[in-house]
């Protein structure tokens, strides 16, 4: 499948998405958890929300009121990391 999307996480290691832009990514979420475009510097493109919502530990996580913003925002993290982002 070499015309897959890749995963942020994929672009990450490829250094196209820097770590400032996953953590803008994850303070973006946690600001308003209805974000629905995100876009990385790079010209990529993300549904934080969707991202999220798909993932169900994240979405779980992020719903739970006992869980910490610390715990929260790994769950986020890894549901952005897992995200497919679309160029634009």
């Amino acid at each position: 499948m070499a015309n897959a999307p890749q995963t942020t996480g994929e672009l990450f290691k490829a250094q196209v998405v820097t770590d400032a832009d996953i953590a803008a990514a994850v303070d973006a979420f946690m600001d308003d958890p209805s974000t629905s475009a995100f876009l990385f510097s790079e010209g990529y493109r993300i549904d934080l929300a969707e991202a999220v919502r798909a993932h169900e530990w994240a979405s779980v996580t992020t719903s739970n009121e006992k869980a910490t913003d610390h715990l929260k925002r790994a769950a986020v993290r890894k549901a952005i990391l897992l995200a497919r982002p679309e160029k634009v």
